[in-house]
């Protein structure tokens, strides 16, 4: 397929696979993890800016973090099902399919995030006191979360919008849209806090103003843009057809990313039941391991575009290729992002909070999380292998089984009997590599690949 027609910055369908992984994952880690450092500015400025309130409201603001996740991993899910579709529509060349799934996925995201933000502020309360907060901490979380979903429209289009561009192999844009949105977060978080004398409202504010302009940059770019996926404002309106098939990939995943942050709830309200040094201690690591897990997942959704465009040229081989070539660099480059964690993890902590015991915890923390991380990498690419062949309900109810199956079990059995951080850390890498497992037996009873051969032969030369 011809750059000129469809504008992708990376071909996919021809040439070496290895080089070109890279290229398409390492700026999806990028824009994550800049976006991870930007909201950790929430952290850093509320726990260096607002005197003697610095550690609740450090608290405040990560104990937020699994409730967030979990609303945006079951969009950000969906808008995967949006990607897929999109990338095997370019690999069989049918332009109109394309068309149609862009301007779906723009009105989803609009809707889908006024629904979800709607029924966020009705039951903000029972799940604040879900997470089973220290008295001092609650109304902090709170305001906190209240505001954040006000934004969840523009941060549900924004990530929308960052799937259409990687359909077609453009990964810089979300990137460049990101980088400056982030700057902006920066800035405003700062003025807010020190300047108007606001604590976790300031950084909740300024991260829903940030999200408007980072997905206002994108949406200008797409109704400019002259390539397949360009918006027309006129042509706006869900189709029926294509928005079902979406779903019926997006769901599952986005339920797999939901079960997956439920469970943290699950687990993130035990840790909140040790006080609020482990709280924020917990908070700040998970602002570090993340950055690491962002580079397992990147190469995930790699293998999911590459092998969805493949699947719809019929190139099999290809997809075999590069399933395989995704589990060798996503080791690599998963082993590099850990060791430098691990490395400046103590001085990174402590930008979040200088106290030596929350120093302590939040380490304990990296070391459990890590150990666990080459299952979670095995898992999480073998997942995006099958989505890509539109293989969605498997991974994610064997992530239900393995992920959310054994953490709740874990708290509600294991957890009473020692109460201690080091318990619940515990969970971690065992359910990790449970879930991994499962995912193998999985790949290997579907063999989409193979089957699809048998059936319809192949494209590959």
């Amino acid at each position: 397929m011809k750059k000129e027609k469809n504008g992708a910055k990376i071909d996919m369908l021809n040439g070496s696979i290895w080089n070109k992984l890279p290229l398409f994952a390492l700026p999806v880690a990028a824009t994550a993890i800049l976006e991870q450092l930007f909201n950790a500015s929430d952290l850093a400025v509320v726990g260096n800016f607002t005197g003697d309130k610095s550690t609740i409201a450090v608290a405040a603001v990560g104990a937020n973090s699994p409730v967030i996740g979990l609303i945006l991993n079951l969009f950000i899910g969906v808008a995967l099902g949006a990607n897929v579709i999109i990338a095997n529509a370019i690999g069989s060349g049918d332009e109109k399919t394309v068309h149609k799934a862009v301007h779906t996925s723009i009105i989803a995201a609009l809707l889908g995030g006024a629904v979800i933000a709607l029924l966020g502020e009705l039951s903000a309360g029972w799940i604040m006191n879900a997470l089973n907060l220290p008295a001092e901490v609650y109304p902090y979380a709170m305001q906190y979360l209240r505001i954040y979903l006000l934004g969840m429209p523009v941060i549900f289009l924004y990530n929308f919008e960052a799937a259409i561009f990687r359909s077609v192999g453009d990964t810089r844009s979300p990137l460049i849209a990101l980088f400056f949105s982030g700057l902006l977060n920066v800035a405003l978080n700062l003025f807010f806090v020190i300047v108007l004398k606001m604590t976790v409202s300031g950084v909740a504010t300024a991260t829903v103003i940030s999200n408007l302009f980072s997905s206002a940059i994108l949406l200008r770019k797409l109704i400019r843009s002259d390539k397949m996926i360009k918006v027309d404002p006129k042509k706006l309106r869900i189709h029926r057809s294509v928005f079902l098939r979406i779903m019926r990939i997006g769901m599952p995943a986005g339920l797999q990313g939901a079960v997956f942050s439920f469970a943290n709830i699950v687990v993130q309200s035990a840790i909140n039941s040790l006080g609020t040094d482990v709280i924020a201690a917990s908070s700040a690591a998970f602002n570090l391991e993340i950055l690491a897990y962002y580079i397992i997942n990147s190469f995930a959704q790699a293998c999911t575009t590459f092998v969805g465009q493949n699947y719809g040229a019929k190139k099999m081989r290809r997809c075999r290729r590069t399933l395989a070539l995704s589990l060798a660099e996503d080791t690599a480059a998963a082993a590099l992002a850990i060791g430098i964690v691990l490395a400046a993890g103590k001085p990174l902590l402590s930008i979040f909070n200088s106290d030596p015991a929350v120093i302590s915890i939040g380490y304990t923390r990296l070391i459990y999380i890590f150990s666990g991380y080459f299952f979670s990498m095995l898992y999480e690419v073998m997942s995006g292998y099958m989505r890509g062949f539109g293989i969605s309900f498997v991974p994610a109810l064997l992530t239900t089984l393995g992920v959310c199956g054994i953490r709740l079990t874990w708290i509600k059995f294991v957890f009473p009997t020692s109460r201690t951080f080091e318990t619940i850390m515990t969970v971690y890498p065992i359910s990790l590599a449970a879930t991994a497992m499962l995912m193998m037996l999985a790949l290997l009873f579907t063999r989409p690949a193979h089957k699809f051969e048998r059936m319809h032969g192949t494209n590959d030369e």
